[in-house]
């Protein structure tokens, strides 16, 4: 059920094809997409296990923020990310999980998670990982879902969390909160905007986390990681009604 990176691509460049606010963000989104397809078909084929290998591919990155990212990216690649040094301590503190209080939305997440995600990937498509869990983190990676994926079986349908490192999906049931666990269906709002019924706000309001669900029975043609990043205004509602969400996307939304 995993997306394939061409799927996001081929997404991301037909949502941002249609203009509207969020048409820059998706032509951004789209960059990064096709910036790590070949780092995951690289790592995937010669099955390389050493993020350390990840470190020449920095240059490439910093030149694509330079031409197309916002100006704080930039100016955090050109102060911190100037050695080999640098920029293989960021990628271990990261992937060890030692970031500490340079992990989150800054700067520093950011080029992390570019280059993390397709060789977190890489990795998990290799063997069998565990389709169904109780647990709210990945069962291959153990970091929390970006979004999830609801989808028609029978005559009801299932909720599936997606990782927001290595795109892992696994099966979870759909009244819970992933973050804390609350099994009161009162104390689990869900929101939809008009216009965008096939994607809606999971709320939780015993730890004020929220994540968003992708409906593929309203619109078969999303995918879910990309429809995350184009609805934006949901975000929005979210923090205005004092959400947190679980875990940021690749552009730290």
């Amino acid at each position: 059920m995993r997306a394939r990176i061409d799927q996001r691509i081929a997404r991301a460049a037909e949502l941002a094809a249609l203009g509207g606010e969020t048409s820059r963000l998706l032509s951004l989104y789209g960059e990064l997409l096709r910036f790590q397809k070949p780092i995951f078909e690289a790592f995937q084929s010669r099955q390389i296990t050493d993020v350390r290998a990840l470190v020449p591919y920095f240059s490439r990155l910093i030149d694509l923020v330079n031409k197309a990212g916002p100006d704080p990216l930039a100016r955090f690649a050109s102060t911190h990310l100037q050695t080999a040094a640098d920029r293989e301590s960021l990628l271990l503190a990261h992937w060890e999980g030692n970031a500490g209080d340079a992990s989150g939305t800054s700067a520093n997440d950011f080029f992390a998670r570019v280059l993390l995600q397709p060789f977190a990937e890489s990795l998990a498509t290799r063997g069998l990982v565990e389709a169904r869990s109780d647990s709210g983190t990945c069962p291959f990676c153990s970091h929390k879902p970006a979004v999830a994926a609801l989808r028609g079986e029978g005559d009801g349908g299932k909720r599936w969390l997606i990782c927001s490192l290595c795109s892992t999906e696994w099966e979870y049931r759909r009244i819970i909160c992933p973050n804390c666990a609350e099994e009161d269906k009162e104390k689990l709002p869900v929101y939809l905007a008009e216009g965008l019924e096939y994607v809606r706000v999971d709320g939780c309001d015993t730890c004020r986390s929220y994540l968003k669900s992708v409906d593929l029975t309203r619109n078969g043609l999303a995918v879910p990681v990309v429809d995350e990043v184009a609805t934006v205004v949901l975000n929005i509602w979210a923090e205005e009604h004092d959400y947190t969400k679980i875990e940021f996307n690749l552009l730290g939304m």
